[in-house]
């Protein structure tokens, strides 16, 4: 089979999503150990002009469940980044996201190329199709928030390793 759409796109969501809800998870334990309190965790940021765990975790959310609404409806504008989620909240956002993902069939993605879209920031309207859309902007900005994420974590304190953020693999079966 060739390579396809739904293989660049939908199953390297559901591997990071799965990997971004393993950290996510080694994350809280390791506070409950440790005392930390979660809340300082998720407003905890690598420098003062970036965004905080909790804005990058929605960003993870709206760049790979969001992005495909987005193509569905053809338009893709940003979330709400304040929205004001708890440590829970933001665990429950990525297993959403991850379920959402998991319930669209390769058949639908691959039935999105050549499919017009527009990103819309305020009145800025950029025009796209769906795959060049998925590949050249939403996936650079999902794994970008995912890596953020994780190195957010790990200026923590967090023991975290790169099979951490790896996730399950695509291996040959």
């Amino acid at each position: 089979m060739a390579f396809s759409l739904y293989d660049a796109s939908v199953a390297s969501y559901l591997q990071m999503l799965g990997a971004t809800s393993g950290f996510l998870e080694r994350a809280r334990l390791h506070a409950s150990d440790q005392k930390i309190d979660l809340a300082s965790l998720t407003e905890a940021r690598i420098a003062p002009d970036m965004w905080s765990l909790r804005q990058q975790i929605i960003a993870i959310a709206h760049h790979s469940k969001g992005a495909i609404d987005g193509i569905k409806a053809g338009l893709f504008q940003p979330p709400n980044y304040n929205a004001q989620l708890d440590y829970a909240g933001l665990q429950a956002l990525v297993k959403s996201a991850e379920a959402d993902c998991a319930s669209i069939s390769r058949e639908a993605v691959e039935g999105f190329i050549g499919r017009d879209m527009i990103f819309q920031l305020g009145e800025r309207k950029i025009p796209f199709t769906a795959e060049n859309f998925l590949m050249s902007f939403s996936m650079p900005n999902f794994y970008f928030h995912a890596t953020t994420a994780y190195g957010i974590l790990r200026a923590k304190g967090v023991p975290l390793g790169k099979r951490d953020f790896m996730g399950k693999l695509r291996i040959k079966t």
